[in-house]
């Protein structure tokens, strides 16, 4: 088997369909259903429970999966590695990141590092802390930018900034004009929070049963900037980073929230660099990481 077949053998077992996979692929079906036969008859079993035109992936097919997406990976690793020894400063550094940081932290350090290595390439991924994490885990990412630190002890991780939490209440609020309240003073209000699988609803979550509630969820996202304009509408409260900047408003927009300093310990998180401790690093992945790091030096407090 060779590594184009193991890509069109993932594609089908995400899809389950020769017709969806095909397309994604820009395969044709007959080259692609050849291909999986050549592939079912190397291994000596199917990898796919046929139902009609529908396929299924079957107890074969998924130990197939889990060991091609791992091998392809490596051989990606190879492929950049070698890249790299050729011409160290022309490779490529692949940077999965939280969608909150695309607005701030990650245009900070690549304007940095693009003036001292203009030719490396970046290929840039952004998400929710659980699917950065698995991305880099998986091989689809060198680096990963995220909040709070992963668990496992397969990842390395290094701060790189610490970030304040506030409350963000709208701006008709009876609290708006304060500058700092404790959590618990709003336990009894409607929070607009992010979706489960995000490092800042787990903090959250967290902070709320230090203050000795559960949150009353009205509305969650997947947007931190979702968020902010949901409170800045009325419609519920947040846990949320200070604002990096002041936040723009045409005229005919409503005001954005009231931003207040929570006074329980613990309101802050800590942005760090992971990276999958004993995986082989390529040069420019290195250099970038190494980048990261002295910037942090410069951000976190001493």
């Amino acid at each position: 088997m060779n590594a184009d077949e193991l890509r069109w053998f993932l594609a089908l077992a995400k899809t389950e369909q020769v017709t969806a996979a095909a397309h994604e692929l820009y395969l044709s079906q007959p080259t692609l259903s050849r291909a999986l036969a050549r592939l079912e008859r190397e291994l000596g079993a199917p990898l796919f429970d046929r139902d009609g035109r529908r396929l299924r992936l079957n107890q074969y097919g998924r130990i197939l999966r889990e060991h091609a997406g791992r091998a392809l990976a490596e051989l990606d690793t190879a492929r950049r590695r070698i890249d790299a020894l050729t011409d160290p400063d022309t490779g490529l550094v692949r940077l999965a990141f939280l969608h909150s940081f695309g607005a701030w932290l990650v245009p900070d350090l690549l304007r940095e590092y693009r003036a001292r290595a203009p030719r490396v390439r970046f290929a840039l991924s952004q998400d929710v802390a659980e699917v950065v994490v698995a991305s880099l885990r998986e091989g689809h990412a060198d680096l990963a930018l995220t909040s709070p630190r992963p668990d496992g002890d397969d990842l390395a991780w290094h701060p790189v900034h610490s970030e304040r939490l506030c409350l963000a209440v709208p701006p008709d609020h009876p609290l708006a004009t304060q500058r700092r309240v404790p959590l618990a003073s709003v336990a009894a209000e409607p929070f607009i929070v992010l979706r489960a699988d995000t490092g800042l609803r787990r903090i959250t979550d967290q902070l709320c049963r230090d203050a000795g509630f559960e949150p009353t969820v009205a509305l969650d996202s997947s947007d931190l900037q979702t968020v902010r304009a949901l409170v800045g509408a009325g419609l519920g409260i947040a846990i949320v980073p200070e604002p990096h900047a002041p936040e723009p408003h045409a005229t005919d927009e409503p005001a954005g929230p009231a931003y207040l300093t929570l006074t329980d310990a613990g309101a802050g998180r800590t942005i760090g660099l992971c990276w999958v401790a004993q995986r082989p690093l390529s040069p420019p992945v290195v250099a970038f990481r190494d980048h990261v790091e002295g910037w942090a030096r410069l951000s976190l407090p001493r």
